[in-house]
């Protein structure tokens, strides 16, 4: 079983800009109040195969989580997968950008939820969780792409 959700939000910043700072996975930690630290193997640009390894901390528990890049089309598309194995996990997840009339980016992120074990019970509370905050996590996207000029 599995659900999705998914936020559209617009940047005041090109797309190469946009797809560059999104496509360094470290940087999460400045939108996403829930990753605590954020690393990547190996070293250099984001490919075809990049793992980023994380800590996050969801209802008040700690948990690592690592995603492998599958797709990555500069400057408009990345796909990844969860490859850790947790309760509930990203089957898959993605950025989708396109160039704005006015210069900027509209940027579309989304994430397919799926649960294991346990996991899919907890799925639904999970699930509305991040729709709940979408609005508020594409405006935290919007604001730290937009700083970081």
């Amino acid at each position: 079983m599995s659900t999705q959700f998914e936020v559209v939000v617009d940047v005041d910043r090109p797309i190469e800009d946009v797809f560059a700072y999104l496509a360094d996975g470290r940087n999460d930690p400045e939108f996403s109040p829930r990753v605590l630290t954020m690393e990547k193997t190996p070293d250099g640009d984001t490919h075809v195969g990049t793992v980023f390894h994380s800590t996050v901390k969801d209802a008040g528990m700690r948990s690592q989580r690592d995603f492998e890049i599958h797709e990555l089309t500069a400057p408009t598309r990345m796909r990844w997968h969860e490859v850790s194995h947790n309760s509930i996990t990203a089957q898959e997840g993605g950025y989708d950008l396109e160039p704005t009339p006015d210069g900027g980016t509209r940027v579309r992120l989304f994430n397919v939820l799926e649960g294991h074990g346990v996991g899919k019970v907890l799925l639904p509370l999970a699930a509305g969780a991040a729709r709940k905050d979408a609005p508020a996590f594409g405006r935290r996207i919007k604001e730290a792409v937009e700083a970081s000029a």
